[in-house]
């Protein structure tokens, strides 16, 4: 079929609630993918942090395989193997002592969401279930996870949303204490806010979340959606501050291209879960956790793939910190951890992401002006050079048409 015909169909059966690119993706092998004219594309979104390690890797094709033959979906009101064994390898791997599994990491935050206040009821008082969240913030499209959300252009139309919510600055500690009261029984936030531009909080920051939490007897709900399964360098992004949660929300990478979420958290905090109180229907299914299983044991096998993480990210921020440094006027600051990085611009950069793409190179771009990376942990060098060349160019351009503007405006 044509690419028009396609195009044309999509948009006429399909609801418009994506701003889609004039292409059609049909094939993918490790960071690469191919349209439905067989042009080839280095792909730095990965499915917006989701293929981890690649597109199709023989181990997840495998096990989705020997899956399928066996069986495919059966209800939790029975024992899953597949599920048994992904719950442990992440509680072996991580803070936690239980895990739910669903479908998403908006699915994950709303149970997080409902297991704080559960929690907080039972232990405490009724009158205690209000959660803290951060600006510029993302937690999913669920009424309580977009209520968690912080950005108001993400609720506009969708009003009322649910009470019990308060917003504070990201990586502002006084204005989190002084939110806190007696009705308060969580606070929600991410690592790295990735949609909200890669912003890495500083210094002890998250230590110091932790220890008011503590303080007040309060949850502290880490949404390590975009975060966990590798992105940052570690496993999951709370390690590299020193803290634990007492509950973490996982999705994204934990399935390597297959749909499944994670909430993971204590024997205590999990023992106000009983059944009829959560549930989800394909939750944990085997074939979704045979697929994730592969993929974490890909990750932590040997810690390769986690070292080289950080070695490619590290080489990544240097090549862009170089562009910024040449292009001060264009590039406002660039920033980073593992493979999770974003370069802020001083312009909007749809244009660039569509330059890229033309270029075979896909991107993406987030909270307007930050170009946001995070392509798979595989990803070399050679592929990070094309990249930032190709960028490089692209924004010299740029550079040349401001300087002809301005020069223009002046006669």
């Amino acid at each position: 079929m044509e690419i028009a015909k396609i195009i044309e169909e999509s948009q006429r059966f399909l609801m418009n609630t994506y701003n889609r690119f004039p292409i059609v993706l049909v094939k993918g092998r490790g960071t690469r993918v191919w349209d439905s004219e067989g042009k080839e594309y280095i792909d730095f979104v990965g499915g917006v942090a989701v293929n981890v390690i690649g597109h199709c890797h023989p181990k997840i094709v495998v096990a989705l395989q020997k899956q399928a033959q066996r069986l495919i979906h059966v209800s939790n009101f029975y024992h899953i193997e597949p599920q048994i064994k992904l719950a442990k390898l992440l509680v072996k791997n991580s803070f936690a002592e239980k895990v739910f599994f669903c479908n998403s990491g908006a699915e994950a935050n709303e149970a997080a969401i409902k297991l704080a206040r559960k929690y907080s009821k039972t232990f405490f008082r009724e009158d205690r279930y209000e959660i803290i969240s951060t600006l510029n913030s993302f937690h999913g499209r669920t009424f309580a996870s977009l209520t968690a959300t912080g950005q108001e252009k993400f609720q506009k139309g969708f009003e009322p949303l649910l009470p019990g919510f308060k917003y504070v600055p990201f990586d502002n500690i006084d204005a989190l204490k002084d939110t806190i009261s007696s009705k308060t029984c969580a606070i929600i936030l991410e690592p790295i806010q990735g949609e909200g531009g890669v912003k890495i909080p500083s210094g002890d920051y998250l230590k110091r979340v932790s220890q008011i939490c503590k303080e007040n007897k309060l949850l502290l709900i880490l949404d390590e959606v975009q975060t966990g399964m590798g992105r940052t360098g570690k496993l999951f992004a709370y390690e590299h501050y020193g803290i634990k949660p007492d509950i973490m929300t996982i999705a994204k990478g934990l399935g390597g291209g297959v749909p499944i979420g994670a909430l993971l958290t204590t024997e205590k905090i999990a023992s106000v879960f009983e059944p009829g109180t959560h549930a989800s229907t394909f939750g944990g299914n085997p074939l979704v956790c045979a697929a994730a299983i592969a993929t974490l044991e890909t990750i932590l096998e040997d810690g390769y793939l986690l070292d080289h993480c950080r070695r490619m990210g590290k080489y990544f921020l240097e090549k862009l910190v170089k562009i910024k440094e040449k292009y001060p006027e264009i590039v406002y600051e660039v920033r980073g951890k593992g493979l999770l990085i974003g370069m802020e611009l001083t312009m909007e950069g749809a244009s660039i992401v569509k330059a890229c793409l033309e270029r075979g190179f896909l991107i993406n771009c987030t909270a307007g002006k930050v170009l946001r990376f995070t392509p798979p942990l595989i990803i070399v060098e050679e592929e990070i050079d094309k990249l930032t060349i190709t960028l490089k160019e692209i924004i010299e351009q740029y550079r040349e048409k401001r300087l002809f503007n301005t020069v223009g405006s002046l006669n």
